[in-house]
């Protein structure tokens, strides 16, 4: 109970002194609250990025042509090998049929044409449409499609998939550096402003000194001061995270530009963000306080 009395009587101080240094409180509390607000825009401008390449990835699809005399013994088979391929996510069969209507329904110019061939005169071929689980392995893949018997033709892209995927890497790596950077930038910007708010209290730790108070009793109300700082600090930037993001989302769409480029669906995802950001808010502030009572008041 002793501990829990002890606690609670910190917890009281901290927030008393908040208030009583207002003005450098304030400080700080600005100080968080600028520096999240930019870490909310790039980490939720990371997550779509790779939200947007991992649906272009996934898009990626290779095209397996069979011949013209294959059988449907032989397309029973070719689909046995492929779905026991390590790299094979996911099979489906597109019958020379099935092909020329989507053909004709997508154009009426194409309709006019293709409606006058017969199935001995159609050039159109039976095909396997082979999702992968990795794009990395995507010309590994496709060339063990193509050995196997009837396949004519594989087709996936090949040259530009692998351009994309090494833009996409880059992009990536680039999204998840930036992120980072900010990150560390801003936990410097939030320590060093709160070791300029604690190191104007130094008198105020040099009267706990000499009433005998141990380093562990001066450094417990700071660091919670800090935490409470951190909290107070990452409240504007949640609501901003919140409400103008799924602002945004609303106001496009779900889109941006084009269909293809889907932003990642609000709800969790501002939660997420939200939490990311009072974690950050909070432990940084509590390093940024005891850095502050260790080095500069040299307890």
């Amino acid at each position: 109970m002793k501990i829990f009395r002890i606690l609670s009587r910190n917890i009281r101080d901290s927030f008393k002194s908040v208030f009583r240094n207002f003005s450098l409180s304030l400080a700080s509390i600005s100080c968080i609250t600028i520096t999240l607000i930019v870490v909310a825009i790039s980490i939720i401008l990371s997550f779509n990025v790779n939200r947007f390449t991992e649906l272009v990835e996934k898009d990626v699809t290779i095209v397996a042509f069979l011949n013209v005399d294959v059988t449907d013994s032989d397309k029973q088979d070719i689909s046995d090998k492929l779905n026991k391929m390590p790299n094979i996510d996911k099979v489906t069969f597109k019958s020379k049929q099935e092909i020329s209507k989507e053909m004709m329904d997508s154009s009426e110019t194409l309709k006019n044409i293709m409606s006058k061939w017969s199935d001995s005169e159609s050039p159109i071929q039976d095909t396997f449409q082979i999702k992968v689980k990795d794009i990395n392995k995507i010309g590994d893949t496709a060339k063990r499609i193509n050995e196997i018997d009837k396949v004519e033709i594989v087709k996936y892209g090949e040259g530009m998939v692998e351009q994309l995927v090494s833009v996409f890497d880059i992009v990536r790596k680039l999204s998840i550096g930036a992120v980072i950077a900010l990150i560390v930038v801003t936990a410097f910007l939030i320590i060093n402003t709160i070791k300029i708010t604690i190191f104007s209290r130094r008198r105020e730790i040099e009267i706990m000194r000499l009433v005998g108070a141990s380093n562990l009793n001066i450094k417990i109300p700071f660091v919670i001061e800090g935490l409470i700082l951190g909290i107070l600090g990452s409240i504007v930037p949640i609501i901003t995270t919140i409400y103008g993001y799924t602002a945004v989302y609303d106001r496009l769409g779900g889109q941006l530009f084009t269909p293809v480029i889907k932003l990642i669906n609000p709800t969790p995802f501002v939660y997420h963000i939200s939490g990311i950001l009072i974690i950050i808010g909070m432990i940084v502030g509590m390093i940024g306080s005891l850095s502050a009572v260790r080095k500069y008041l040299k307890i």
